[in-house]
């Protein structure tokens, strides 16, 4: 008999997070509170698969620890570890949202990108090219309008494929002058946490992240800190900030190849329209 399948939905507010949850789970749902904290937890079952778990983390833009959301988000998946993330993108805001799926690729758990309000995109006349950023990103991406109900069923074939392989993602590497401090970082504590989530910490680590709950000795502390300060003089920055660049310089250079604008000068029919009308 197949075990229980636990997906959790992950995605920056106003991404149509929610919109999806409702239509994954139609009236399987509950709602209550993360406990100890009056933050909303919803949780329910795929609609016709009482067997498929789906939990609606909050919205959030990072898994840093600044806010009681991202803590209880970052907490779930690394404590709970669920089958799968899906990650809810908004499509029109793709550079601001694929910050988070990037951070949500370095938890080693599966991820599949759901690249949701594509019909603002096909609308505004812009192309995103779905394979080559699924080649990109190294992980399943699934165009969607969770507001049409477009493009579910294609997401939740995809989520679970996911979650019955587990493969971990791979995620992306950062410059030359920032890599090899976060492999040092890796190679110290590679020991001490999970071999999957282990660029997650290390990254984390690197960032001085007041919030880790790791038993390190004080000897991996200082060696860890010496690396960090090592990167920190040579970059002529601070680590948090350091690391931040390094995502928005690697998603720029992501979807570069990718995204198309529509050209100047070229209308869609609704352009034709409304110069009409107007």
């Amino acid at each position: 008999m197949r075990q229980e399948v636990r997906i959790a939905l992950a995605g920056n507010p106003n991404s149509g997070k929610t919109t999806m949850f409702n239509e994954l789970t139609g009236t399987y749902q509950h709602v209550g509170n993360w406990p100890g904290v009056t933050v909303e937890k919803k949780e329910g079952s795929l609609k016709g698969r009482r067997d498929v778990k789906v939990m609606d983390l909050p919205g959030i833009y990072s898994l840093s620890p600044y806010t009681l959301e991202e803590v209880i988000s970052r907490n779930y998946l690394l404590e709970e570890e669920p089958d799968v993330i899906i990650d809810i993108v908004d499509a029109s805001n793709l550079e601001r949202n694929l910050y988070l799926t990037t951070q949500l690729l370095e938890t080693g758990i599966p991820v599949v990108v759901a690249l949701n309000m594509m019909d603002i995109i096909i609308n505004r006349g812009d192309v995103i090219d779905t394979e080559k950023l699924s080649e990109a990103l190294g992980c399943p991406v699934v165009e969607t309008s969770a507001m049409r109900g477009k493009g579910i069923e294609n997401l939740v074939q995809a989520a679970l494929a996911a979650a019955d392989e587990k493969t971990p993602p791979t995620p992306g590497r950062f410059s030359d002058d920032v890599e090899p401090a976060i492999q040092k970082i890796e190679a110290l504590i590679k020991d001490s946490v999970s071999q999957k989530s282990l660029r997650w910490y290390a990254i984390k680590l690197f960032e001085r992240d007041g919030k880790l709950a790791l038993a390190l000795s004080e000897q991996q502390k200082q060696q860890i800190e010496k690396v960090i300060a090592e990167c920190e003089t040579a970059q002529e920055d601070e680590a948090e900030s350091i690391i931040t660049s390094e995502r928005y310089v690697y998603i720029s250079g992501m979807i570069g190849p990718i995204y198309k604008k529509k050209s100047v000068g070229k209308f869609t029919v609704s352009d034709r329209i409304d110069r009409i009308v107007t």
